[in-house]
């Protein structure tokens, strides 16, 4: 395989990685309400396990309210089983045949607890990164070894290799930044 297309194949995996790592980002709270917050929630319905936004719509009316919308009055009570199970510290109350989740204030202490969260994921989507890069490395060398490629475009594609693994690396870390300031800020 040429160099180009190994550079290629290990930009798209480390691209792939930030996208996960900021849609997970979503997922955690920061004192707003977001239907990110609960929309990939498994709620067991139909003999089947789907997604809370699969089964309902999800609103926020006000800055601290989420509102949810099941499509079926009859999946009301799975769905706050299900939020309840899910261990997000949120109180989900039925209203007929809404279900409406007010979102407390965080105390510091919690905030402190979703930092230590997002640096984890922060890491693992670092440690990806690297396994890309090593995949990557690992390819090159191969190519070099057989022939495919002279030493030079090898040592050439480990330094670009290198670059990306740098650059997505820091991309990671701002995105890292800027979640731990919007979680930090009352």
């Amino acid at each position: 395989m040429p160099v180009d297309d190994i550079l290629l194949l290990a930009e798209e995996k480390m691209q792939k990685t930030e996208e996960v790592l900021v849609r997970d980002f979503t997922g955690v709270r920061t004192g707003k309400a977001s239907p990110a917050l609960v929309e990939n929630i498994q709620i067991d319905v139909y003999g089947s396990v789907m997604r809370l936004r699969e089964v309902a719509g999800i609103t926020t009316p006000e800055s601290r309210t989420l509102v949810i919308q099941p499509w079926d009055a009859s999946t009301v009570g799975p769905i706050e089983k299900a939020i309840h199970k899910a261990n997000l510290g949120l109180n989900p109350s039925v209203d007929g045949k809404i279900i409406r989740i007010s979102m407390p204030e965080l105390s510091e202490e919690r905030r402190v607890e979703f930092t230590k969260i997002v640096k984890k994921m922060t890491e693992d989507g670092r440690v990806a990164i690297r396994h890309v890069r090593r995949e990557a490395m690992d390819a090159i060398k191969k190519d070099v070894k057989a022939g495919a490629v002279t030493e030079d475009e090898g040592s050439m594609g480990e330094k670009e290799i290198q670059n990306l693994t740098d650059k997505y690396i820091a991309h990671l870390d701002g995105h890292l930044e800027k979640k731990e300031k919007e979680i930090m800020t009352v």
